[in-house]
């Protein structure tokens, strides 16, 4: 049996084998009103026909200033979720399971689609003021937007609101739930000291800059069953080793503590902090030992997933099969290549071990 298609458990749940989509912004909510649309279902629906264990929304904001698009999705209201119920019902009609990555942009914020220019949206152009850590904006190359200073009351009015999305996210199907602290977002500004320059409760060291992210976690748990997963996803490193940063080991020492808050998976990615930013590396694999370390370091158990590079069905079953990480999460690939998964089964000669769609069984040789 290959270790791709065996089934992981988490808690109750059973992800029926390792390759879990990635989020990946769609940009695709025309009427920038965050409701999940067509496209949506389309995008999402397809790789749970193409058999990925795990299907993992875009960075689904929490509040409508936490998008880093105006055409990004949300899930600020009932009726967010309610768009996205015949989502979650389809996956899992398909044999997959639905997550969602509950996020907030943070000062990377208000910003147009890449294919629009990815620079800041004026606010008489439908953008909005961001928020963040600190006023110090994203160093944009032409003029950032406002950037206003969280307060801690406000601080908590959005852990309310991650809370209430996971409330939602709930109601719509979703069977893990996963919170965004990577990429330079608001959950991260907060963790790292390139972005966190507080003097507060939320600010200082390790225990000041993970507050807001352990206040969050606490918060989504409470209200996630205890028979379903919790994941985050983190930035392992900021890639920038000429200051003072975010690093491996701060990663490995958080994930003990979101182990102890009852989060099951470290999504482990990197980067995005800062325009200078920069991996030591590229090419295949290339994050994939982050997500190695914090497996083998952690004192507590608690699962991670590998992603960065991995395209092909053996890279995959390697990341696993040598236990260095629990799941392959696989990004662009998918976007090539819906049926990633069967076209993984069939190279791996591991058919037998993946159910596929009966419409389809032919055309991969089950």
């Amino acid at each position: 049996m290959t270790r791709l298609f065996a089934p992981l458990e988490l808690r109750e749940t059973s992800i029926p084998n390792r390759v879990m989509v990635s989020p990946m912004c769609q940009y695709s909510c025309e009427q920038r009103d965050g409701l999940a649309t067509e496209w949506h279902r389309t995008h999402l629906g397809s790789r749970a026909v193409g058999g990925a264990g795990l299907v993992m929304t875009e960075a689904t904001a929490v509040e409508p200033r936490g998008r880093i698009s105006p055409e990004d999705l949300g899930i600020w209201s009932d009726e967010h979720a309610d768009a996205l119920e015949p989502i979650t019902e389809f996956v899992r009609e398909q044999g997959s399971i639905p997550g969602i990555q509950l996020a907030h942009a943070g000062r990377k914020a208000s910003t147009s689609r890449p294919w629009e220019g990815h620079g800041p949206v004026a606010l008489d152009e439908g953008g909005w003021t961001v928020v963040g850590p600190t006023d110090e904006p994203w160093p944009y190359e032409d003029e950032a937007p406002s950037t206003e200073r969280l307060a801690p009351e406000e601080i908590e009015s959005v852990v309310e609101s991650f809370r209430a999305a996971a409330e939602r996210a709930l109601a719509a199907g979703f069977e893990v739930a996963e919170i965004h602290a990577a990429h330079g977002y608001l959950i991260h500004e907060f963790l790292s000291p390139v972005t966190n320059t507080r003097g507060d409760a939320y600010g200082g060291g390790f225990e000041g800059r993970t507050r807001f992210l352990r206040e969050v976690t606490e918060a989504v748990r409470s209200v996630w069953p205890e028979d379903k997963p919790v994941f985050v996803r983190i930035s392992a490193t900021d890639w920038l080793p000429d200051r003072e940063s975010w690093t491996v080991e701060d990663s490995v020492r958080l994930a003990d503590r979101l182990a102890a808050l009852g989060v099951d998976l470290i999504d482990v990615s990197g980067g995005g902090i800062h325009p200078d930013s920069s991996p030591e590396q590229t090419g295949p694999n290339y994050q994939v030992r982050y997500a190695e370390r914090i497996r083998e370091e952690t004192d507590r158990a608690i699962a991670v997933g590998a992603v960065g590079g991995i395209t092909t069905p053996e890279q995959a079953e390697a990341v696993v099969a040598n236990g260095r990480a629990d799941v392959a999460i696989v990004g662009r690939e998918h976007l090539r290549d819906p049926y990633f998964a069967l076209r993984a089964a069939q190279a791996l000669e591991a058919t037998d071990e993946i159910e596929g769609p009966p419409q389809y069984r032919r055309a991969f040789g089950f």
